[in-house]
């Protein structure tokens, strides 16, 4: 596909410059907003003018007599937010980051890109790959984990994905939008080092990976919003990085000044026009903005869409939701599906065995595919977790309660074969916040973030702490975008599945796992603490908040905390034994290879992951960091060697002081493995 790479683009430059030079300054302009009116997007959020928000692409700019094409936007990320009740639903992308396997995310990305076209949009805006700077943000769940390194390989691969099929994708929200309820009010500080090295590197590699756009974020990063960064969008995104392409600003409140944001690096206000079109237009001609800028704009939107409709795939109505992306969102679901607890085996159920089944649980009935905020997605069907119970054991005796009555349960539970709790979240405890409007932040509304705490509903963990010990087959089923605290309840129970918001099909999956007939291989892309207090400080709710360099599993080993569950961690029904690490230096990386075996009698995939350790710095650093990874099938006896690169330039560390980054000359510690813990790691050594 043209448009597909930077190297494609830069090749339409010429044509690009010709038409820009052809228009009138307030053509030029024209092409630097969105074409809705402020009434349709808030008609939209409140559902009166449109079924839901981006029912349909909303447009910006186009030049129809000079053959340019509006950029027609469509939202993300667990698939694509436009029609009425036909699009497919994937899992989250939190639950698709738990796959570890950047190969299934780039199909992912072309089954978007071919619902984008069928649905006349040319450009998706579900490239989420903000960090988590503490798993209790709202809109974790669009976003694929909580290390920077798997950040970048993921959303760098839905990017290839996308864009392979002729559509444009957007990352977004750039950068440090960590926090949901005070994002159009806060501000943001890091030193050099923590923004450089925690919260960019990943937004680098998805515009690496070719993206054709940025969306700026609604809060400050260092006293200034970012959609008017000069740092960020200027300084770091268009002369450090050399993005070719153009940054959009986030949705209606992204912009808030004329002058100040497009001299900052904004080149599209969405989805209407406010601060830009007449007013960017006066304040060219009172000096106050360059028309030079203007042309810099231009260029960058006009030879975008040019180089993505040159030779774009033909839109395909049948595409959406059409047999091969809902088995690609069923087969997503059981790769991501992570099983964190089973003692005494007590997963996979025996259908044989199982001749009544209990579930327990509001949320085991519930059409639970994420929040219902932008990221909102309709599909046909939703399996929920109790009808992929009953159609995958049509023999045994299924019986749902909400587990209101603990006595009652308690009863049922004894008198059951097996018992399987839901519970968890849904899009009225985290996820966008949705209000009236944005004064309505701390008034109204559902989502947001988790400013109660990580743990679940207090009836939730009542029901599981009475009842779990009745049953010695009982399992949870965890719902949620990030980390849940299991600390005060997680030993009533010998089996634990944690599902995320697995997708249109995630009851298929989740049923099929508990019962055997799919393997779990799922890996926490999170760290979950043994308290609370081991994790990052934040206020929800305050205007200044200062991110730090350590976090997650990073904070956790710095501060000898040993996790509940570690970063990387997920159990098979199988197991699988890695050993003989060797590592070697091959031109501009380090290669590591190990032997996995699959020593038990089923077969199933592992993550073999790659760390890098930094004991021997002699300045701050990690004890150890996510450096690679690789899913593996293997089958019964099955020994296969496996090698992950990894680049040298990861090793490099950012100078404050000199302003780039460099390589620490040192013994390096090199540990592969199956979770980020030093019992499931093998260690060797190099020197770089």
């Amino acid at each position: 596909m043209p448009g597909s790479t930077k190297t494609q683009r830069m090749q339409y430059t010429e044509k690009a410059q010709s038409i820009v030079e052809s228009l009138t300054l307030e053509e030029k302009v024209s092409l630097m907003s969105g074409t809705m009116t402020f009434e349709e997007v808030r008609g939209a959020i409140k559902k009166r003018t449109q079924e839901h928000y981006n029912q349909f692409p909303y447009p910006a700019g186009g030049i129809a007599k000079k053959h340019v094409s509006p950029v027609l936007f469509v939202d993300g990320p667990r698939g694509v937010v436009c029609g009425n009740g036909r699009s497919t639903a994937f899992p989250v992308s939190m639950l698709r980051g738990a796959t570890f396997d950047t190969e299934l995310e780039e199909r992912i990305g072309e089954a978007i890109g071919e619902e984008v076209l069928a649905y006349g949009g040319n450009l998706f805006g579900g490239v989420c790959i903000n960090l988590p700077y503490n798993p209790g943000w709202g809109r974790s769940q669009e976003t694929y984990g909580e290390d920077s390194f798997q950040l970048g390989e993921m959303g760098a691969a839905l990017v290839r994905g996308v864009q392979k099929k002729g559509v444009m994708a957007c990352v977004k929200h750039f950068a440090f939008n960590q926090m949901e309820n005070a994002r159009f009010t806060v501000d943001i500080t890091a030193d050099k080092r923590t923004e450089r090295e925690v919260f960019l590197p990943h937004f680098k590699k998805a515009v690496d990976a070719g993206a054709a756009c940025v969306m700026s974020a609604y809060n400050s990063y260092q006293g200034k919003i970012c959609g008017h960064n000069e740092y960020l969008l200027n300084q770091i995104l268009k002369k450090e990085w050399d993005f070719d392409g153009f940054i959009m600003s986030d949705f209606v409140w992204g912009v808030k000044d004329t002058v100040e944001s497009v001299n900052g690096g904004q080149t599209m206000e969405m989805p209407n026009t406010k601060y830009f079109g007449e007013n960017l237009v006066k304040a060219v001609k009172a000096g106050k903005v360059s028309e030079s800028v203007i042309d810099d704009a231009a260029l960058r939107i006009v030879r975008t869409v040019l180089a993505f409709t040159d030779g774009q795939s033909k839109a395909d109505r049948r595409k959406i939701g059409c047999r091969e992306h809902v088995e690609l969102a069923l087969e997503a679901a059981r790769e991501g599906i992570t099983l964190i607890k089973n003692n005494e085996n007590v997963l996979p159920l025996n259908k044989k065995d199982t001749h009544k089944l209990l579930v327990l649980g509001r949320l085991a009935n519930k059409e639970n595919t994420g929040d219902r905020g932008t990221s909102q997605v309709y599909p046909k069907h939703v399996v929920t977790i109790l009808e992929g119970l009953i159609k995958n054991c049509p023999d045994t005796e299924v019986i749902y309660y909400p587990g209101k009555n603990i006595k009652h349960s308690k009863k049922m539970a004894r008198e059951a074969d097996a018992v399987i709790f839901v519970a968890g979240y849904d899009y009225r405890d985290e996820g966008e916040f949705v209000a009236q409007d944005k004064e309505d932040v701390f008034t109204g509304g559902v989502g947001g973030d988790r400013r109660n705490g990580l743990s679940i509903h207090s009836e939730e963990q009542e029901l599981i702490t009475e009842v779990g010990p009745e049953n010695i087959r009982s399992a949870v089923v965890l719902i949620g975008g990030n980390t849940i605290m299991l600390d005060s309840w997680s030993d009533k129970v010998n089996a634990i599945l944690f599902g995320y918001y697995p997708g249109m099909k995630g009851g298929q999956a989740v049923a099929e796992i508990l019962f055997g007939d799919i393997n779990p291989g799922g890996k926490l892309p999170f760290t979950i603490p043994q308290k609370e207090e081991h994790l990052t400080e934040i206020d929800w709710n305050t205007e200044h908040q200062k991110y730090d360099y350590f976090h997650g599993y990073r904070k956790l080993e710095k501060e000898n905390h040993i996790p509940a569950v570690p970063f990387g961690f997920g159990l098979s029904y199988t197991q699988f034994e890695v050993e003989k690490p060797q590592v070697w230096k091959e031109k501009d990386q380090i290669c590591v290879c190990a032997e996995i075996k699959n020593s038990g009698h089923r077969a199933g995939s592992e993550v073999l992951q790659l760390y890098v350790g930094f004991k021997n710095s002699k300045i701050k650093r990690d004890i150890k960091a996510l450096k690679g990874f690789k899913r593996v099938w293997l089958e019964p006896g099955e020994r296969r060697i496996v090698t992950i690169s990894c680049p040298i330039e990861e090793l490099k560390w950012y100078n404050e002081n000199t302003g780039e980054f460099e390589l620490e000359h040192m013994n390096y510690e090199i540990y592969i493995g199956t979770s980020s813990a030093d019992k499931d790691l093998c260690k060797t050594s190099i020197d770089v």
